[in-house]
């Protein structure tokens, strides 16, 4: 990084100060320094190589008036005391501007007394040459390759590794900081048989190069999900069971948290907005979300607010336990805020995940298909077909039928469809794998009946 942590804390501080020079009855601050570096190999082939070193500063301004506070933002990357300066009084004039509202405000206290060492990087990994990166991507693509003779192009493999600093501060005398690391790899063969043409992908990401799987293992299975879809056939029209695997299921883990968001509570545009503390899902659902996670890719020591995350229990043996909440959603519902909050130098904060995942159960993917007489195995989804407010869901789908117990051959050009608290409450089998892709993560589901439209 180009600033030590004290020249950061110095460049939040004065801002801040700037801002109250200006006229801002409350203000906050971020300021976020990432240096980032990508490559991507297709064949022999290096398609680009990217480093890029980036910081921005956020000044959020809160103006009393007569019935609220009155708010704006605004962000810079230039760092010089007289841009500041300027940006603060511009943040303050514009937040003038703006409508009262009586919920603005920062927390009223209860900000992180300590930031914990939560494993979100390995100092040795700085040191990676940007060759070995490119040589990743390479092993990665070259295994994808030579898996099979099918295997004849690719939309590449890709290696990424990002490092960043984080310092946010704010007018009631909270100033935190914390520095972390992500790395990932990712490979996307091609195979063709006949007039038959199938992708498919895998991916590795984690916040230390050690946590990351083997990039010759990426590569052979994102070649061996690629093969195995090829003569993919549309199906009849059915109800059967429907297994979500380990790269589709968390999409509905995801959707899980965005009807459970404060805002979606307090603007009346969730399904569970009336089932607090009821059960929502079968008694072997309990799904989290935890922030302190160590290693975790969404773990952080402090939320967009300067609140200490914590570990919040969405839904416990199926009941749905609390809301996720930042400071303004939650006094929008008379209630505390779980820490959630998450924050861009550009935008106000807003309720976010961690490392949200779904608890696992004892079966494997494998056991799970050998049980299975009849039913389906989504390995993609293809579009956005979900309602919050209903629960209605319905997807473009990809995946294998299953017969038997035994994977007959794939299917494509389908759509599952069904209601998402239906779902939940005839989730009948919860797998034993679970693999950290991204933020979300979740074994393989089994639903025990969804409406299968193919033919």
């Amino acid at each position: 990084m180009s600033a030590t942590q004290a020249e950061m804390e110095a460049v939040v501080q004065r801002a801040l100060d700037a801002a109250a020079r200006a006229g801002a009855s409350q203000a906050d601050v971020l300021l976020v320094e990432g240096d980032d570096r990508e490559v991507r190999v297709r064949g022999s082939e290096i398609e680009f190589v990217k480093q890029a070193q980036e910081r921005g500063l956020g000044i959020r301004a809160l103006v009393d008036g007569k019935e609220g506070r009155q708010t704006s933002i605004v962000s810079t990357s230039d760092l010089a005391p007289d841009a500041i300066e300027r940006m603060a009084a511009e943040a303050v004039a514009l937040a003038k501007a703006t409508a009262a509202d009586p919920t603005a405000g920062l927390p009223d206290g209860g900000f992180a007394e300590e930031i914990p060492d939560l494993a979100l990087f390995d100092a040795q990994d700085r040191n990676v040459a940007l060759e070995a990166r490119i040589e990743d991507a390479k092993r990665a693509e070259a295994a994808a390759r030579d898996f099979d003779p099918r295997i004849d192009n690719s939309e590449g493999s890709q290696a990424s590794s990002g490092y960043a600093r984080v310092v946010y501060g704010n007018s009631l005398g909270f100033v935190g900081s914390y520095e972390s690391a992500s790395h990932g790899l990712f490979s996307e063969p091609l195979a063709r048989e006949g007039d038959s043409m199938q992708r498919d992908y895998w991916m590795t990401s984690g916040r230390r190069l050690s946590d990351l799987e083997d990039a010759a293992s990426v590569g052979r299975k994102a070649a061996d999900r690629a093969i195995r879809r090829l003569g993919g056939k549309s199906i009849k029209t059915c109800e059967a069971p429907v297994i979500f695997d380990g790269l589709t299921a968390p999409s509905l883990i995801g959707q899980i948290a965005s009807c459970v968001s404060g805002y979606s509570i307090y603007r009346e545009s969730s399904f569970l907005g009336d089932k607090l503390g009821e059960k929502i899902a079968a008694s072997e659902v309990t799904i989290i979300d935890d922030g302190r996670l160590p290693g975790g890719l969404g773990s952080k020591p402090f939320d967009g607010e300067g609140q200490p995350t914590r570990r919040n229990t969405i839904v416990e043996n199926g009941e749905l336990k609390t809301w996720l909440l930042d400071t303004y959603s939650g006094r929008k519902l008379g209630l505390d805020s779980t820490g959630s909050a998450a924050r861009g130098t550009g935008s106000a904060p807003r309720v976010g995940t961690t490392n949200l995942w779904l608890e696992p159960g004892e079966k494997t993917l494998d056991e799970m298909i050998a049980e299975l007489d009849r039913g389906l195995i989504v390995t993609e989804l293809i579009g956005m077909g979900f309602n919050p407010t209903t629960g209605d869901y319905s997807r473009g789908a990809a995946g294998l039928w299953v017969e038997n117990g035994e994977i007959l051959h794939p299917v494509e050009e389908i759509t599952i469809a069904g209601n998402l608290g239906d779902m939940l409450q005839s989730i009948d089998r919860i797998g034993s794998e679970l693999a950290w892709r991204g933020r979300t993560a979740s074994p393989p589901i089994r639903i025990a009946s969804m409406t299968i439209a193919g033919a």
